[in-house]
């Protein structure tokens, strides 16, 4: 079946159809990691988005049961060179076009995605549509698509829920969080509450919490306001770890402002500078904004990496509060694990806090 990949540019591409039979209109953006595509499109900072793979050959492994990010993936659909007509994996449970099918996510198979990235590349990230005609009248509804500003409300939880354990306690703030989060802190035997995005700073405080996750989460970061008046009311009071979208969160709870990327960061090879050791980790990344550095009060704040290629902030810590976070995602998943022991520096924060605070208990009696 032919379909039609458009662009509010003017351009077509053509293809075969795979996945589910629909329409489908969103923001086009590409991926460049070589593996991990189940992750990728059940990841719900792509909600809203067309996903272009530059790798060549994607499905080759299938879909299996461990590597979802989320149950209910929000991207608008896939855009591959080639879509394996058959899977080869031992944990192969059903076919990406079985997946895609179920989830009512669309595909289209057989372009050539070096050229649509290189169109991204060059004018930047822009609204598609994937159909099954092309025609003018295509390309004016697609230029008149405003696109949604409530992209966090759409994925994060509306209801609190628990993941018990017996170790520290661990408010999760739910921006569209990533399973394996939840994975890295249940491997530290957290006690974790999962929480919405519109919580407030007093239901978190009530919730008496060890420390607090901000995770990621698609959009703008300035669409969210709640979030930075809760973080504003939390920050000095509970450790705090932002990933991602957290991060930009924290920073703009802190003064900072943000900028939408040219054609953004998504893939798993994108090299990270810590500066004060001068340590590269290769890290898995996915955003379309970034945290703008002439913005940075340096008297509050430190910046404490940096992506080594166009050099964009990639984490910050707070100089006087038990606060960090980082634009790239130290879950992986998928992804290297370079940068995984930022979760052990997180527990090893709030432990910190802990005693800090025990001690001053001590001294009043």
């Amino acid at each position: 079946m032919k379909r039609y990949l458009i662009l509010e540019d003017g351009s077509i591409f053509v293809g075969e159809g795979f996945g589910a039979p629909f329409t489908t209109t969103g923001e086009i953006v590409f991926n460049t990691g070589m593996s991990g595509y189940q992750e990728t499109i059940t990841d719900q900072s792509y909600n809203g988005q067309i996903i272009t793979f530059t790798y060549p050959l994607i499905g080759n492994y299938g879909i299996n049961r461990d590597d979802f990010e989320s149950i209910v993936p929000t991207c608008k659909g896939i855009v591959v060179h080639e879509a394996a007509r058959r899977a080869s994996n031992w944990r192969d449970q059903i076919s990406l076009d079985e997946f895609l099918k179920a989830k009512k996510i669309p595909g289209i198979t057989g372009i050539d995605t070096r050229a649509l990235t290189k169109r991204i590349r060059s004018r930047g990230t822009m609204k598609g549509s994937i159909m099954d005609a092309a025609d003018e009248h295509a390309f004016d509804q697609l230029k008149a698509l405003v696109l949604p500003k409530n992209q966090v409300q759409q994925v994060s939880t509306s209801q609190a829920y628990p993941s018990p354990d017996v170790g520290r306690n661990i408010v999760v703030v739910d921006f569209g969080l990533k399973h394996s989060i939840l994975r890295e802190l249940s491997r530290r035997n957290c006690n974790i509450t999962v929480v919405p995005y519109n919580i407030t700073a007093e239901e978190i405080l009530d919730l008496d919490p060890d420390g607090v996750m901000l995770t990621n989460g698609p959009g703008d970061p300035t669409d969210v306001p709640e979030a930075i008046t809760m973080i504003q009311g939390i920050q000095g009071k509970i450790p705090i770890f932002g990933i991602c979208l957290g991060h930009q969160l924290f920073a703009l709870a802190n003064g900072c402002t943000t900028y939408k990327m040219r054609f953004g960061h998504r893939g798993f090879n994108h090299p990270v500078r810590e500066i004060a050791t001068g340590r590269i980790d290769f890290t898995s990344q996915n955003h379309g904004y970034a945290v703008k550095k002439a913005s940075i009060d340096k008297d509050q704040l430190i910046i404490t990496h940096e992506e080594i290629n166009d050099e964009t902030i990639e984490g910050l810590r707070h100089r006087f509060y038990p606060a960090l976070s980082v634009q790239f995602h130290p879950d992986a998943a998928p992804g290297p694990h370079d940068a995984n022991h930022l979760f052990d520096e997180f527990m090893e924060m709030i432990d910190a806090f802990q005693a800090k605070n025990n001690s001053k208990l001590k001294h009043q009696f």
